[in-house]
């Protein structure tokens, strides 16, 4: 396999079972199919962490198939409200804010006093 081939078999695989399968991962359906698009986010992750990823072709699969496998086992030991893989999660809860009626009313023209 050379680079080229690897880059253009990367760019066709759309799904995370493509991905997997790609891989020759073994893996639950129903796991991938409640989990897809935060095992991929995690296995983005985990490629972004490589400081440098290999020269050839066949390790640099090697490294994809072990990030992808550790991303997809993250979610066979839990879950995605646990895992909190997209920044949704990380949000703070949203805040109460108070506005008087009357503060309201003096922004409308010929509003009646409240």
């Amino acid at each position: 396999m050379t680079d080229d081939d690897f880059e253009l078999d990367m760019s066709e695989l759309s799904s995370a079972e493509d991905f997997l399968d790609y891989f020759g991962i073994q893996y639950e359906p129903s796991i991938v199919q409640v989990n897809r698009l935060h095992i991929l986010q995690r296995f983005h992750d985990y490629l972004g962490q490589v400081e440098e990823m290999p020269d050839s072709a066949q390790a640099k699969w090697a490294v994809h198939a072990d990030l992808l496998k550790a991303a997809y086992q993250d979610f066979v030991a839990s879950d995605a409200a646990t895992e909190k893989v997209f920044r949704v999660f990380h949000m703070n809860d949203p805040k109460t804010v108070a506005i008087p009626l009357t503060d309201l009313m003096e922004q409308v023209p010929h509003a009646p006093p409240v």
